[in-house]
């Protein structure tokens, strides 16, 4: 059996270790997160789905950019009735990608912040519920038909521009689509995502970020080839396109 003194010492760690954590965690360094831009000749959509928990009811956004990062080239927002945060994740994923192909986009960089729907892409995962597999054989469907394809996930500060669309969607009655000038309630987010990105550049002027020489690649084009790759998270398909920039 334990002495007396032993369980006062037990007692004492139980109750000082929530406290050494809780001081350990206060002071570590916290991780600054960003919007980053694509590449040269590469198109980034920002996607969200927004699901009220009280309601059901959900809506879903989404953001295109390109290199100049301060340059908006289209945003959409739309409310989709009463679903899961996991559906309307993929609904965000799949319109975004429906414009991907009307506007012939090749070379695309998608990012969310759902990392479970990353994984259910990337690693081909089977979900449960029958019109969430819909989702996502659809849009597996569709990836194969870009030249490169960029998929990551991001924390929610990185993906602040798309999640503000996503919640301006509740408000509407039909779907939205801005092109080229973006609405007023994310000039902010891409003004200071721009300014992250380049720091001598202010939005709304013609600053472009000085141009990389691009490397030469193998003169012969390999077959083309779907790669799903966990941990480098990138798929693309032709080894003489752009390569999909470090995640």
């Amino acid at each position: 059996m334990l002495s007396f003194t032993n369980i006062l010492r037990c007692q004492r760690r139980i109750i000082e270790s929530p406290v050494r954590i809780f001081i350990r965690n206060l002071h570590r360094d916290p991780i600054p997160v960003a919007w980053e831009k694509p590449q040269i000749g590469w198109t980034k959509l920002n996607f969200d789905g927004s699901c009220k928990d009280s309601a059901g009811k959900a809506s879903i956004g989404g953001v295109f950019r390109n290199y100049e990062a301060f340059l908006f080239l289209l945003g959409y927002a739309e409310s989709i009735g009463r679903t899961t945060s996991m559906i309307s994740e993929l609904a965000a994923l799949r319109r975004g990608l429906e414009l991907v192909l009307e506007n012939g986009w090749g070379n695309v960089w998608l990012e969310g912040d759902s990392k479970s729907l990353v994984d259910i892409i990337l690693k081909r995962k089977l979900v449960r519920c029958k019109e969430a597999q819909r989702q996502v054989s659809y849009i597996n469907l569709i990836i194969p038909e870009l030249k490169n394809c960029l998929v990551t996930h991001v924390f929610r500060e990185g993906n602040r521009a798309a999640d503000k669309l996503a919640r301006i969607a509740y408000q509407l009655q039909k779907p939205k689509i801005w092109r080229h000038i973006p609405p007023d309630t994310i000039l902010q987010i891409l003004h200071e995502n721009a300014e992250a990105c380049l720091p001598n550049a202010s939005f709304g002027r013609n600053v472009l970020p000085p141009q990389r020489t691009p490397k030469k690649e193998n003169a012969f084009p390999s077959r083309k080839r779907l790669h799903f790759e966990s941990e480098v998270k990138y798929i693309y398909t032709n080894d003489n396109d752009p390569q999909p920039p470090s995640p």
